[in-house]
């Protein structure tokens, strides 16, 4: 069990450098996607953002997943294991099975036996889910929830961050933009001289 809970704290170590880094938002979401699946000795994972409406999950990055089953069609948020958007952790031992999973064929196609979701929050309200995919039946322990959980609240700042992020970089630009204007303008005057 020891060894288990080394990788554990390893991992959450190195998720929270990585949201604590001065890396591209993009490349800190794939690092918690890919950590996650590597300790959990998951087929994948991903991380999706709930909609502003909160009808739709998107997927915001995935690790061990195909292009085609992140692509496979939109997430409702009612139909797809709707017990984490209200702050619980769901496992599903047979997601080919489960009727709360929205599209069992193509887990199924993808080699999805089990799944793991867990709420993504930000200051009390559910923004996404950390889900976690196995290729065999898998029923997750009291750790492995408790790890995905940290790891799913670090993710949370790590999204605020990016929306940060992408905040100042378009108000930057537009300061540039004005900057730029704001010369010319005032130069104008000098160089009909």
């Amino acid at each position: 069990m020891e060894k288990i809970e080394r990788k554990y704290y390893t991992s959450l170590y190195e998720v929270a450098a990585a949201v604590n880094s001065v890396r591209i938002p993009d490349t800190v979401l794939q690092s918690i996607v890919e950590n996650v699946a590597k300790v959990l000795g998951a087929k994948g994972c991903s991380l999706m953002e709930l909609t502003p409406d909160g009808k739709l999950l998107l997927h915001t990055a995935a690790y061990g997943l195909s292009d085609w089953y992140v692509r496979k069609g939109p997430i409702s948020a009612d139909k797809s294991i709707s017990e984490a958007l209200e702050g619980k952790p769901v496992a599903v031992l047979d997601a080919t099975e489960d009727k709360s999973i929205q599209y069992r064929k193509q887990a199924k196609k993808e080699g999805i036996a089990s799944l793991l979701s867990v709420p993504i929050s930000l200051r009390g309200q559910v923004i996404g889910v950390v889900r976690v995919y196995t290729a065999e039946p898998r029923e997750f322990t009291s750790d492995d929830i408790y790890f995905v959980e940290a790891v799913a609240n670090l993710g949370a700042i790590a999204l605020e961050n990016a929306r940060f992020y992408e905040y100042v970089k378009k108000d930057h630009e537009q300061f540039c933009r004005d900057m730029l204007e704001w010369r010319t303008a005032r130069w104008k005057p000098w160089m009909r001289m």
